[in-house]
């Protein structure tokens, strides 16, 4: 079952995005256990808000790109 990201829901799991997108489960609980994807919890469920999906994937998953380019301008 394909799903789209375009489509008109509220929100998402962590395996339909993975799916969607062909990011590793692995990869996107790394990146909630992070902060760089924020989650909603209810219950066991696991939902990843519209909005929050959109940012998501529009920053890609470097949460700390300021602190790597600041470290590096430093040692230059």
């Amino acid at each position: 079952m394909k799903i789209s990201i375009t489509s008109q829901r509220l929100a998402w799991s962590l395996d339909e995005i993975a799916e969607s997108t062909g990011l590793s489960l692995g990869f996107l609980r790394k990146d909630v256990r992070r902060g760089a994807l924020p989650v909603r919890r209810f219950g066991r469920r696991v939902l990843v808000l519209k909005e929050d999906l959109e940012n998501y994937l529009i920053k890609g998953s470097q949460k700390d790109i300021g602190k790597k380019d600041e470290t590096r301008l430093q040692s230059a």
